[in-house]
């Protein structure tokens, strides 16, 4: 029998004969193991260990062309809104605001702008400041700072920051809580409920490391006033220290797929992507038709944008609009964001599947795109055949001559999606290498992530 395996090993894979014959070598030569050991482990591998690879194999193959149709429909999307500039400003209705000789400043909607943070003692001055410096009417702007800081030197200096701001005639309210509950979600949910929030119809939003252009307001808020059925609008994020190291710069690579890819063909053809939680302007009926935020999962930005769609509110990404950001320059840090955005959004899809399918307001071809594209190909299947396919099932079928992988599985089709996902950031492709070892390991972490929620 083990002859049969060898001349198997040595017909379909070159590489596996050697290994099969060593292997061959350590049970004959061994005392330790009797002979019948040896008879029961090759019924063993023949009758389960082989037939579950196979199985493996076929299910991943399967996944792997999903994700192929997938990024590849994205990528024509992306391409054509590219080639025949489909700017959102062509699609949707935009004219600039201006003061009126009449209303004077009252021409401007009332907006609102919130800075959640949590010991932001490195950027919080950049942030305020740039909130601060928005070009918008002073006395149609609020701005909070919502500080859940628990070191009290980080919130003095906050707080100051605040106040030198407000004696510059900027209307800025600093809020801080006792407690932490339901964090950022809960600390924009309660700063919601304070009385003049009534007066305002926007609300942008910006973490603490973020720092929006003055013009921001002037370029999103249009969008809102002039479309009433449109509940968001996300712009894309510029990142100021993706040149700090080697791990900066692959993850450059990967969220600029997401925004020139994902959110640009998600805006075009369903008017719909997940709210990155920043760099946003919501209407604030939206959120109220939305029942607010709520903080049930880890992505509470996410949670809110799927039950705005629901309830039949319209989304819009505008690529050429960019807000400063920083990326982490940590692992540590890194692991722990991509643990958050992948076990959140798979917890998720847990709680509103059947809220999705139930939905009265949304077509059937949004619920399709909902379930299949946005949570199951993307959130589950990705970082499942990432890990799975290329990191468990192909270095194992060395040992497994009979089992078979197609080239297309095994070059083609990772090929094909590695450059999908480079091509969003040209000056970086010579790095794709070190992304495809750095996605590898990155990919333990988030099928770990799914598998908790």
């Amino acid at each position: 029998m083990m002859e049969s395996l060898l001349k198997e090993a040595k017909r379909y894979r070159p590489f596996s004969g050697p290994m099969a014959e060593a292997f061959e070598l350590v049970l004959s030569t061994t005392k330790v193991l009797p002979d019948q050991f040896k008879i029961l482990w090759l019924q063993f591998r023949l009758a389960v260990l082989v037939p579950a690879m196979k199985f493996a194999v076929v299910l991943c193959l399967i996944m792997s062309v999903m994700l192929l149709i997938e990024k590849s429909s994205m990528g024509i999307v992306s391409l054509y809104v590219k080639i025949l500039r489909r700017k959102p400003e062509k699609i949707y209705k935009w004219e600039q605001i201006k003061e009126d000789e009449e209303l004077g400043t009252a021409a401007y909607p009332m907006v609102l702008v919130q800075v959640p943070m949590f010991n932001e003692k490195e950027v919080y001055k950049l942030s305020i400041g740039a909130v601060s410096s928005l070009e918008w009417p002073s006395d149609r702007l609020i701005i909070q700072v919502l500080d859940d800081s628990t070191d009290l030197t980080t919130r003095d200096l906050v707080q100051k920051e605040c106040d030198k701001w407000r004696r510059k005639g900027i209307n800025i309210d600093y809020i801080s809580r006792d407690n932490r509950n339901g964090y950022k979600a809960g600390a924009m949910k309660e700063a919601m409920e304070i009385p003049y929030v009534q007066l305002c119809e926007y609300v942008a939003i910006f973490d603490a490391d973020f720092q929006p252009a003055p013009d921001f307001l002037v370029r999103t808020v249009p969008f809102l006033v002039h479309n009433p059925d449109i509940g968001l609008v996300q712009a894309r994020w510029k990142f100021v220290n993706a040149d700090e190291c080697l791990m900066t710069r692959i993850q450059e690579m990967s969220l600029n797929y997401h925004f020139k890819i994902e959110q640009q063909s998600g805006s075009y053809t369903a008017a719909f992507f997940g709210f990155n939680g920043t760099a946003g302007v919501w209407r604030i009926a939206a959120i109220i038709q939305a029942a607010g935020w709520k903080e049930r999962t880890t992505v509470e930005d996410m949670d809110l944008a799927v039950r705005a769609t629901l309830v039949g509110w319209k989304f819009v990404y505008i690529g050429n609009i960019k807000v400063k950001s920083e990326l982490p320059s940590s692992f540590k840090a890194y692991r722990f964001q991509q643990h958050r955005w992948s076990c959140g959004p798979a917890n998720l899809f847990k709680k509103m599947a059947f809220e999705i399918l139930m939905a009265k307001k949304v077509t059937l071809g949004k619920k399709f795109h909902l379930l299949y594209n946005f949570f199951f190909a993307r959130r589950i299947v990705s970082h499942n055949v990432t890990f799975f396919f290329y990191c468990v099932v192909i270095p194992l079928s060395v040992y497994f001559p009979e089992v078979k992988i197609p080239l297309w599985g095994v070059v083609y089709i990772p090929t094909i999606i590695t450059i999908l996902n480079a091509v969003g950031t040209p000056s970086s492709f010579h790095l794709t290498f070190f992304w495809i070892l750095f996605e590898n390991v990155m990919s333990w972490h988030r099928c770990k992530a799914v598998s908790l929620a």
